[in-house]
């Protein structure tokens, strides 16, 4: 198995303080977080971490990795010492190995040298993550603009219970919202999944809307009545319209500061032809009409 050596992987000395420590963590912790983080191979790393931690934190674990010496590297074969166990469950204090449970997630290393014999740390010294995976919570585009509640049901170690989680108006899809642990929980991360929307198409903040509009309406210009999430506003269309070209209904988003804009996207479309008096009229307008479809070709 590899050597882990945790100082490396927080980036601190071997003489560094709890209170060192502990900071270091929780700073790498917040980089590395899985939700978060943009950093290649974060959950991997964020895991290290933790493993580091875990040993770091607690006084007598650090002391039993300290006998190990400074001479190994990260990542080089090791075998435990011939006297590890001997000195391991000889050791003073309360200190016992890791239960199964704490050992999800850790390394081999980690496992031999602190796991095994199915006893726990004793009392006080259980692994609580900080933070933890609570999955996604979907809500539509309506509540993300103004803002919802939803109560979730958990399963913690075989236990159920609830909690309700507050998701502010202005949420963004993908955003995470950590809601706080107690003295034995850790705080939750959940992420916010808009669901896709028949009318509107969300982009951050913003929100797009495509408009239907006859050829006269785009041709002539028109005023028309189109939705948002706040309510029907009147749009005016200018004269020339083209399919494609959007139009601004600023601060008509999603809130925030600043809050997001609406984007009119326009659409023509075209009536058919299924008359012969219809048909007379396109064939008019072909006639009189000076105009190529394709003249901006390359």
């Amino acid at each position: 198995m590899e050597y882990k050596d945790y100082y490396k992987t927080l980036g601190v000395e071997r003489s560094a303080s709890a209170e060192e420590i502990k900071r270091v963590y929780r700073k790498l912790a917040r980089k590395y977080h899985p939700d978060v983080s943009k950093e290649k191979n974060a959950e991997d790393k964020f895991k290290s971490v933790q493993e580091a931690y875990e040993v770091l934190k607690d006084p007598e674990k650090r002391q039993m990795y300290d006998q190990l010496g400074p001479n190994y590297r990260q990542g080089q074969q090791f075998r435990p010492p011939p006297d590890w166990e001997a000195r391991f469950s000889g050791g003073g204090g309360g200190f016992r190995r890791a239960s199964s449970e704490d050992l999800h997630g850790f390394s081999e290393f980690f496992s031999r040298m602190f796991g095994g014999g199915g006893e726990d740390f004793g009392s006080g010294a259980e692994f609580v993550q900080p933070e933890a995976d609570a999955g996604n919570l979907e809500i539509t585009l309506e509540e993300a603009f103004s803002g919802t509640k939803r109560r979730v049901q958990l399963n913690e170690r075989g236990r159920a219970r609830s909690i309700d989680v507050t998701i502010p108006a202005g949420v963004a899809d993908g955003q995470a919202l950590r809601v706080a642990g107690g003295q034995d929980r850790p705080a939750l991360i959940f992420k916010v999944r808009i669901r896709p929307n028949a009318r509107y198409t969300v982009d951050g903040k913003n929100v797009t809307l495509e408009l239907p509009l006859a050829p006269w309406e785009a041709a002539l210009g028109a005023k028309v009545t189109v939705p948002t999430l706040a309510g029907s506003v009147d749009l005016t269309v200018p004269s020339g319209a083209q399919s494609g070209q959007k139009l601004r209904l600023r601060g008509r988003g999603l809130p925030g500061s600043p809050p997001g804009d609406q984007l009119v996207s326009i659409k023509i479309v075209n009536p058919p032809a299924t008359t012969p008096h219809e048909k007379a009229i396109y064939e008019r307008m072909q006639h009189e009409f000076k105009f190529n479809a394709r003249a901006n070709w390359p």
